[in-house]
């Protein structure tokens, strides 16, 4: 079996032009373009790449975006201060904040800092909460497109046994919610787990997000399953990779995400899919009061 790739740059592409043309509707209609408040503290070049494409699919689309690139130095009151500001700001109607932070700020209290309404990323306490209580509001934006990418496949999600390896705050753990809310039975696995290879092996769905290159072998791939790598590992010879051996896993897998250009891209079209939904949401509740 040769794998069909799931080619999340196209998927991505195709959910930024229907956002344009929501977007585009809602300006038509009289409202403010949503304003999107991108946060930037210190000079880590992968973090300033990541920024650098929200803010050109905040053109993309036509948000408006606000940028505060400021230095590692900058104290942790200080961004509580500006946070306070955006959440108060009706013009901005989301905020990220990117990671890593410098070690000096306590990243858990800064996004719980943000207004929940706010929370585009999905990371907030409040909102994840949400999530595990099947009230959807912003969810996570990286497990909230690996489900977009799954609904591209002609292969069913529901009673399907999926496994996950990887348990971060922001892709394992929502992302064990949201296949349990589309009714898969979900096996979850990390540093601890014994035998690894024999819960590949059992995966209709197999989702790896461990940050490992090459961790999970394509002979373990159950034949038919869908495979979706969330890893990005640069090699010393500057190749990027994912978790899974992409080319004996798709001889096996029904699809398969390519790395680059599966679920990276999916992650910054979902923020401005979130930005979105929050600006309705906050126009919704600006009507009620």
């Amino acid at each position: 079996m040769n794998a069909r790739i799931l080619d999340g740059k196209r998927i991505a592409q195709e959910l930024l032009e229907r956002v344009g043309v929501r977007v585009a509707a809602r300006v038509a209609q009289g409202f403010p373009a949503p304003g999107l408040a991108v946060v930037l503290v210190g000079d880590d070049a992968a973090s300033a790449v990541y920024v650098r494409n929200k803010r050109k699919a905040c053109q993309q689309v036509g948000f408006r975006s606000f940028g505060y690139d400021l230095p590692a130095s900058t104290s942790q009151e200080a961004l509580f201060a500006l946070i306070d500001r955006l959440n108060a700001d009706p013009d901005v109607h989301g905020i990220l904040v990117q990671s890593p932070l410098p070690a000096h700020i306590d990243e858990d209290a800064l996004v719980d800092r943000i207004d929940p309404n706010k929370d585009v990323d999905g990371f907030q306490a409040i909102n994840v909460g949400r999530l595990a209580l099947r009230r959807f509001g912003l969810r996570p934006c990286t497990p909230k497109g690996v489900m977009t990418l799954l609904g591209h496949t002609d292969r069913p999600v529901r009673g399907q046994h999926a496994v996950v390896i990887g348990v971060s705050n922001h892709v394992g753990r929502p992302l064990v919610l949201e296949l349990l809310i589309a009714g898969c039975t979900t096996t979850c696995c990390h540093k601890f787990t014994r035998d690894l290879e024999c819960h590949v092996r059992q995966a209709d769905i197999m989702i790896v997000a461990a940050g490992k290159p090459g961790l999970v072998k394509g002979e373990w791939i159950k034949p038919g399953a869908v495979v979706i790598d969330v890893g990005i590992n640069r090699l010393d010879d500057g190749r990027l990779v994912g978790d899974v051996e992409f080319a004996p896993a798709a001889e096996r897998a029904s699809w398969i995400t390519p790395v680059p250009g599966g679920v990276g891209p999916m992650t910054v079209a979902t923020l401005m899919e979130n930005t979105l939904e929050a600006a309705e949401a906050q126009a919704t509740l600006r009507r009620v009061a």
